[in-house]
């Protein structure tokens, strides 16, 4: 009998063959979903962990215990592949390492490690700080060193376009491929031709943060593809879509007392059912 393929190995191909669309899922419920919709892939941000189970900003209070608590809920109740937000990594090299033994035994194909001083700030933001090259390629080198698995996807985020300049998240992103990474995430690029010209600088997979409101301009995932990018993701793009129908529906509940007239925009318990595999019906 021929052994299945496993999901970091499905991933590793797939990037081969095409570029692999990630929407966010900020909880297990809505990675059901994702892959029901038929994403052949997943993406857990570190700011929907942190906004939508702990209720606060995404600046490194998460942990990572709960980080890879989130990620084996997601991956158990699904089969695709899916990458997760390992923000600085937790610490250093070594907490860098056990984050990745700990996302691998959550079920993980990817993860990927930024470049900033902890504590972190969101990448489209002002403010931020970063580490030593040198400094981040021992973590991203001991993160690559502690994986079992050889298919799981070491990437590396460089937030330096933000920070100090262009050519220096091109020259970090070159130092990071050296030290171990597999992919490059280069934050907040600021318009399609920055887009274009670090895919031609940075020879790698490079995965593309098609984020709402912030400082990378809306492109299409086959805009993406065009330019050379393996990856794009949609990390907080259903809990943003979420959470304005909830306080729609909230401001609605005060000001009427009553759900009734909500019912056609809400899911069914019939649908929840089907998403959820459950085999009771409604009568």
């Amino acid at each position: 009998m021929t052994p299945a393929v496993s999901r970091s190995a499905r991933l590793r191909a797939a990037l081969g063959d095409h570029t692999v669309v990630l929407p966010g899922a900020f909880n297990a419920l809505t990675a059901r979903a994702i892959e029901q919709a038929g994403f052949e892939a997943i993406y857990l941000s570190g700011a929907a962990l942190a906004n939508g189970t702990l209720g606060v900003a995404d600046i490194g209070l998460t942990t990572l215990s709960e980080a890879a608590c989130h990620a084996a809920r997601c991956a158990a109740v699904t089969s695709v592949p899916i990458i997760a937000d390992a923000d600085t990594g937790f610490g250093g090299p070594e907490n860098a390492a056990r984050c990745v033994a700990e996302f691998e035994r959550a079920g993980l194909s990817g993860l990927h490690l930024e470049d900033q001083e902890f504590p972190k700030r969101c990448g489209h933001l002002a403010g931020k700080s970063l580490v030593p090259v040198h400094e981040f390629c021992e973590k991203i080198a001991a993160a690559s060193a502690a994986r079992r698995d050889p298919d799981l996807l070491i990437i590396a985020r460089t937030d330096a376009r933000g920070v100090t300049s262009y050519d220096d998240a091109v020259a970090r992103a070159q130092a990071y491929l050296g030290a171990g990474a597999d992919a490059i995430f280069p934050e907040a690029l600021a318009s399609r031709e920055e887009l274009g010209r670090f895919a031609r600088d940075v020879r790698a997979p490079l995965l593309a943060n098609m984020t709402e409101f912030g400082r990378t301009p809306y492109l299409s995932v086959a805009d993406f593809t065009a330019l050379g990018y393996r990856m794009v993701v949609f990390p907080v793009t259903l809990q943003r879509i979420a959470m304005k129908a909830v306080a729609g529906a909230l401001q609605e509940l005060k000001a009427r007392g009553t759900q009734k007239d909500m019912l056609e925009r809400m899911q069914t318990r019939q649908e929840l059912y089907d998403l959820l595999g459950y085999e009771g019906k409604v009568s």
